[in-house]
């Protein structure tokens, strides 16, 4: 939807936990992500590879939320996240996890599920409006503590949130480790606070073309 300087997509929301009201309690450590009631729902086999997982996949969750929106369909993020291993966009370490790696991303995303991805190490905050008004999702990276937008972070990157609009003050994203009723969803992000807390890189994700 767009309206003048407005610009809305009607993207539904995933958190990167299982239990998207919980992700305050997890994140501030009141909450085991491991105790999560809903970890099966991931496609993990123990709620220790639950846990493992879900502090790592935010771009999974944007991915989540582009395919529900454009295909209506939802794989578990396990299911994705393990694609995505074998596309070498994740690269698991014994004490770790590299990624998101964004080119083997795209190109995932692109030959896997037909979105039109496209890798972007250099995206400035002003190319961000008009990407959205052509109708593009874009996954931004952002200091994770974006989800309270007073803070000053140390430093930027080092989460993926999905933006999902703009006007002419806010930007508008899904934040997959936002906190629930207040930075989860359609969450806006006045541009002056974001620019404190974005890396100028990420990933423009395209709609799929329809069958020629």
């Amino acid at each position: 939807m767009t309206d003048g300087s407005v610009i809305i997509h009607p993207v539904p929301y995933f958190a990167q936990w299982a239990s998207h009201r919980l992700v305050r309690e997890i994140v501030t450590g009141m909450l085991q992500a491991a105790d999560d009631p809903l970890w099966a729902e991931y496609g993990a086999e123990t709620p220790e590879e639950y846990e493992w997982w879900s502090w790592r996949l935010c771009g999974v969750a944007c991915l989540r939320m582009a395919l529900k929106y454009w295909l209506n369909i939802a794989p578990t993020p396990l299911e994705v996240a393990t694609e995505c291993v074998e596309a070498g966009a994740y690269v698991k370490r014994v004490d770790g996890l590299d990624g998101l790696i964004y080119a083997p991303f795209a190109e995932y995303a692109t030959s896997r599920w037909g979105i039109c991805a496209e890798s972007r190490p250099q995206m400035a905050a002003g190319e961000i409006p008009a990407l959205l008004a052509s109708g593009n999702l874009l996954m931004l990276s952002v200091h994770p503590s974006i989800r309270e937008p007073h803070v000053v972070p140390l430093r930027k990157g080092g989460h993926l949130v999905l933006a999902v609009g703009a006007t002419a003050n806010h930007l508008i994203i899904h934040n997959p480790s936002g906190f629930h009723g207040v930075s989860q969803e359609f969450a806006r992000v006045t541009w002056s606070e974001f620019d404190r807390f974005y890396a100028d890189r990420g990933v423009v994700l395209g709609k799929p073309e329809g069958p020629s």
